[in-house]
């Protein structure tokens, strides 16, 4: 990032004109290290880029609401002070299971802003329970059966962005075989964190998607490539 010092702004102004090959620039010009809300926007893979089975979900979360890390009954996280949110969604639904998608940019004025955002969802991260038992739930708006859920935080890098994920894996009573798969990414590069959410359920089966794995990472990889 480029820095100048401005004792006078006359003298600056002076200096630019003389050596304007060198790059000579006024510190009050935008820094062009930083990446805007509309670039993570464009950077956000779109139902049709994903497959042709993929739309835009019928109910979509409240714009500045996170994602859940540790899942189970848990709380999602406050979005870190600071930031502007960006989010798009989409699914797969089918009558055997579904996938999800949900792509969040907290974009910062600073990368020592983004940098300390990043680090308070580490914090988040690092408190999930390695296992969590949930009983069955039954109301108006939920018919889930029990089930239990590990979850595993891991180092993560992609290029020029770094971070972690939380993998979690939920495996439903054997009266109502099941399984659900999730992924989500904290990736930071500059002043932008991605938070990037993939889950696969599958019904009326108790074996983890064999290619979850691949695919989180392939989602999450198209993104943060685009941005560079």
């Amino acid at each position: 990032m480029l820095q100048t010092a401005r004792p006078l702004r006359a003298v600056l102004g002076a200096a630019c004109a003389l050596v304007l090959a060198a790059g000579c620039s006024s510190s009050d010009d935008p820094d062009e290290s930083l990446i805007t809300a509309t670039t993570m926007r464009g950077a956000f893979l779109q139902p049709a880029e994903i497959g042709p089975a993929w739309a835009a979900p019928q109910e979509s979360a409240s714009p500045q609401q996170m994602v859940s890390f540790c899942g189970g009954t848990s709380t999602p996280p406050q979005a870190p002070p600071g930031a502007e949110v960006v989010t798009s969604s989409a699914a797969d639904e089918g009558e055997k299971g579904a996938q999800t998608l949900h792509q969040t940019a907290l974009v910062f004025a600073d990368e020592a802003s983004a940098k300390a955002g990043q680090d308070l969802l580490r914090v988040v991260a690092d408190q999930c329970p390695p296992s969590a038992s949930v009983a069955a739930a039954q109301t108006a708006d939920r018919n889930e059966p029990a089930y239990t859920e590990t979850a595993e935080v891991r180092d993560l890098n992609e290029g020029a962005w770094s971070g972690f994920v939380i993998v979690r894996h939920k495996l439903y009573e054997s009266e109502h075989p099941g399984t659900a798969d999730t992924a989500v990414s904290v990736l930071r590069t500059r002043n932008v964190v991605l938070v990037g959410t993939y889950a696969i359920y599958r019904l009326e089966n108790s074996t983890p998607s064999p290619g979850f794995e691949a695919d989180w990472q392939r989602l999450v990889g198209s993104v943060v490539q685009r941005v560079g």
